[in-house]
């Protein structure tokens, strides 16, 4: 390690040091102080680190020793971090009742560390949710960093690195802000229903469009757009990548801090299996939930009453907080980047549903060049058995595939290349009949390896 290199280390410890003596009320500095103690060490540090670790190497993909860390093999040091992750989103989510019950507020020094910075943007002193999106941003912009570096080689990858990155910052952190500055509704435009499941529910729309101004309305008739017209068209020329790779602040988190991890996920029928009950379960939830909360509110109440409040908060806390979020992030470690994504994001079914039946995307293999090593199944962070496609010569056509590219990128003989073709109708045998071809595969077996 080059001592530039070594100062870069020691630059993020410092930072992860200062962050965890705010954690614990011990600031290492007051105000803009502490910030740039722990938020700038980290980012300039961590940045740096990246950059001189895969600088000298000859550029490509190299995950040598990759089972034998550690970090990323399951052992020790892989639960703790798990463990570390699960219990900061237990207490993001429950910090109230936790505290309620005599437990010492842990949040409240990483709160009073940023609150110049959600004074400076939002006009308002900082509460947990803003500490979180500090965090979260943090680690996609400093990770992204990592994944620039490490596949520079690949513009494919530079482009959908850049893309997760400018909108997590600008979409979901800095205009949300400043809307809250301005005294607009808080808003995140790089969300919609079903991931953001409550932008389309009765409250949510009545308290956009009611208010001043008319930038309440544009929200709903933004939101509407993306779930209706955009998911459709887009997903029909692009595949779900162009928002699972591209803008998703869940799968931004996944592509550059869950990286490290993507070879955990599970390859087995056993799980494709289970994803494909857990995930169309979870968008039958969400749906059914929507609909309810229509109907009683067209009633006037009649038809459930304040039951159908309890239907929508029972949906945020099981799977909105502890599925996408405890279980989510917390799992990395243990089970790879995309257990969210994979099992349960009721918005990556809809995009599923229409990039296997009715999208011009596919991932074409050359069986004859396929030497079987395996790195494509490895690296696929949604655990598809990209390899057995590839033997057979078949396209990938599967509705997980979020068209991350990795599994080419990583293929030593160039066997897979990510196409739009000229229609949808070209992609698998039966394709040219959409309708027929989802009635069939409703009841099939997932076709694999045993």
């Amino acid at each position: 390690m080059s001592a530039a290199r070594r100062l870069a280390v020691a630059a993020t410890v410092a930072g992860f040091a200062a962050l965890g003596l705010a954690f614990a009320g011990l600031q290492a500095g007051e105000g803009w102080l502490g910030i740039l103690l722990s938020i700038g060490l980290i980012t300039a540090g961590g940045s740096a680190a990246s950059i001189l670790a895969y600088r000298d190497r000859t550029p490509g993909i190299e995950n040598d020793g990759v089972f034998f860390r550690a970090l990323t093999s399951r052992e020790a040091i892989a639960w703790a971090l798990g463990i570390l992750f699960t219990g900061f989103y237990v207490v993001l989510y429950f910090r109230d009742d936790l505290v309620a019950r005599g437990w010492p507020d842990v949040l409240a020094g990483g709160v009073r560390l940023v609150d110049p910075l959600s004074r400076l943007l939002a006009g308002v002193p900082a509460d947990r949710w803003f500490l979180y999106g500090t965090l979260y941003t943090l680690a996609v912009l400093v990770m992204g960093v990592r994944m620039l570096a490490k596949y520079r080689h690949s513009r494919y990858q530079q482009v959908r690195t850049l893309s997760v990155m400018f909108f997590q910052l600008g979409f979901a952190y800095l205009i949300p802000a400043f809307l809250k500055a301005l005294e607009q509704p808080e808003f995140y435009f790089s969300y919609f229903w079903p991931l953001k499941y409550d932008y389309l529910f009765p409250g949510s729309v009545g308290a956009l469009a009611s208010h001043p101004g008319g930038l309440g309305v544009f929200m709903v008739f933004w939101a509407a757009v993306l779930t209706f017209v955009a998911t459709p068209v887009l997903t029909y020329f692009l595949g779900k990548r162009w928002y699972c790779s591209w803008v998703c602040g869940c799968g931004g988190l996944a592509e550059t801090l869950g990286d490290p991890f993507r070879q955990l996920s599970d390859k087995s029928l056993r799980a494709w299996r289970i994803e494909r009950w857990t995930i169309h379960s979870v968008l039958a939830l969400v749906t059914l939930c929507t609909a309810l909360l229509w109907l009683n509110s067209w009633k006037g109440g009649a038809l459930l009453g304040s039951w159908s409040q309890g239907f929508a908060r029972g949906y945020g806390l099981y799977v909105g907080a502890l599925f996408s979020g405890v279980v989510g992030v917390g799992f990395y470690p243990l089970m790879g980047s995309r257990v969210w994504c994979r099992f349960g994001c009721p918005l990556a079914a809809i995009l599923g549903f229409f990039q296997r039946f009715f999208s011009r995307f596919r991932i074409t293999t050359n069986g004859g060049q396929c030497i079987s090593c395996g790195n494509c199944s490895t690296y696929c962070e949604m655990g598809i058995d990209v390899r057995w496609y590839a033997q057979r010569g078949e396209n990938v056509v599967r509705s997980s595939c979020v068209g991350c590219g990795v599994c080419a990128a990583v293929c030593p003989r160039g066997v897979l290349a990510l196409e739009n073709g000229p229609t949808h109708a070209d992609r698998f045998e039966g394709s040219d009949r959409p309708v027929q071809a989802f009635l069939e595969a409703v009841g099939a077996r997932p076709r694999g390896p045993a």
